[in-house]
């Protein structure tokens, strides 16, 4: 172990003093270009990172034991302290912890507002001393970023700052909104409020509102947010979540429609082209619904130019960061419903490692599921399963395991900390975790 972090070693990569095979980190393919002056993490230096005393066992890790912590977790420095005591005692390896939940920063930022739901002023920053209480435990940490998904169905953000409330227009719109709201001025309040409503109304499918992925500034703002992070905190890895579209019924809005018009110009025929521009100034879904595979690609390309143009630069910082992604587990559903095609990711190497969000209670289902993206990723290890335990009982979650493992996959996280530790089916005292730590990581 080296000052209590992961550290590559050739193919190899060292997490709690345990040997975990892992992807050799891509190399960095363009310089860095210079950053605009920003301050230093926002530290308390009277607050000393301290080893949790843990029994140690004789069981053999090589996997990754990770943990999604949802950004509420992430407010007070108690809540911080009590996270990785716990994730130590309970043999995690890896915390995934959420630092851009809703376009908003759970760390030292001036590129977003900070979090509403963050408890203590600065100078308290969330991510620093989570990382220096998790690496005097040899515990990695990865940053958590949440990429489209910037508001959910509710009140309005307070900061004015908010993307939602100072870039409406960089807001994605689904179909049946999409001729309405084109002729409406994108900061009248009707605007982002039809939106809210949407997601509101239909919450089972839709997590609320999203930024639009082909919209150059949003592409920028994720970038930004990106490589702040990796300049400024001694980070294992960053995280990509809602890194695609909530649904293949959305972006038309009328700058993606018109992006798309542009776009397509180059890649149809003169006169075909020229049929569907006549016909866009009678309808503007013209060109999306006359040329509905092409539109898919649009709506891919854009996704995964950003992800590719993050990779270029982080690895250009660091090479030694581990990109991953939290994506759609059935392939199909992610490329053509999401437009996120990530078995491509990992196999040009845009990303280390991918996360299915496996997230199910049927055992067969769920093994259906890691074997499909075993296969897409080619290398098993570059896949960490993703168990959603919020779904299942203590036999279905230790089933999962076993299954992570009987696949050879890198490991698993289990999504997440903060049911872990607070599902109201156990006795307080005997939360989920522990029974989870002592049926399968020997502790």
């Amino acid at each position: 172990m080296i000052s209590g972090r992961w550290v590559w070693v050739l193919p190899t990569l060292l997490v709690g003093c345990r040997v975990v095979s892992m992807p050799a980190p891509t190399p960095a393919l363009a310089a860095l270009p210079a950053a605009s002056a920003s301050p230093a993490p926002v530290s308390d230096r009277s607050i000393e990172a301290r080893p949790v005393e843990v029994a140690e066992t004789t069981l053999s890790v090589d996997e990754v034991r990770a943990l999604w912590v949802v950004r509420f977790t992430m407010t007070s420095e108690q809540s911080v302290r009590d996270l990785v005591a716990t994730a130590a005692r309970n043999g995690i390896n890896t915390l995934i912890v959420q630092v851009r939940g809703r376009a908003d920063a759970f760390y030292a930022s001036e590129i977003e507002p900070r979090g509403e739901s963050v408890q203590e002023p600065a100078p308290f920053d969330p991510l620093a001393l989570v990382i220096r209480e998790a690496h005097a435990n040899d515990i990695a940490v990865h940053a958590w970023v949440n990429t489209h998904l910037v508001w959910g169905p509710a009140a309005l953000p307070e900061s004015p700052e908010h993307i939602v409330n100072a870039h409406p227009d960089w807001l994605a719109v689904p179909r049946t909104l999409g001729r309405e709201m084109a002729g409406v001025d994108p900061f009248d309040s009707r605007f982002v409020e039809s939106l809210v409503q949407f997601a509101r109304d239909n919450s089972s499918t839709v997590e609320g509102v999203y930024t639009s992925p082909s919209h150059p500034a949003v592409q920028d703002r994720v970038h930004a947010v990106w490589l702040d992070l990796v300049a400024r905190y001694d980070l294992d890895g960053v995280h990509f979540d809602y890194i695609r579209f909530p649904s293949a019924q959305y972006d038309y809005s009328l700058g993606a429609l018109e992006r798309f018009r542009r776009w397509s110009r180059t890649r149809l025929p003169a006169g075909r082209w020229s049929d569907l521009a006549e016909a866009y100034g009678r309808d503007l879904y013209a060109f999306a619904d006359g040329e509905p595979e092409l539109w898919a690609a649009f709506r891919r390309e854009h996704v995964s130019r950003l992800v590719r143009r993050i990779h270029r630069d982080v690895k250009a910082a660091n090479p030694q960061i581990t990109i991953s992604a939290a994506v759609i587990a059935d392939v199909e559903e992610a490329e053509n419903e999401r437009f996120q095609e990530w078995p491509t990711w990992l196999a040009d190497g845009t990303i280390d490692v991918a996360v299915p969000m496996a997230y199910t209670s049927d055992s067969a289902r769920f093994q259906a599921l890691i074997r499909s993206a075993r296969a897409a990723a080619g290398q098993p290890d570059r896949i960490w399963a993703g168990i959603g335990i919020y779904m299942n009982t203590l036999e279905g979650t230790l089933g999962m395991i076993d299954i992570a493992r009987d696949e050879e996959t890198g490991g698993f996280a289990l999504f997440s900390y903060d049911w872990a530790v607070g599902d109201g089916r156990g006795e307080p005292e005997y939360p989920l975790l522990r029974r989870i730590s002592e049926g399968r990581f020997g502790r």
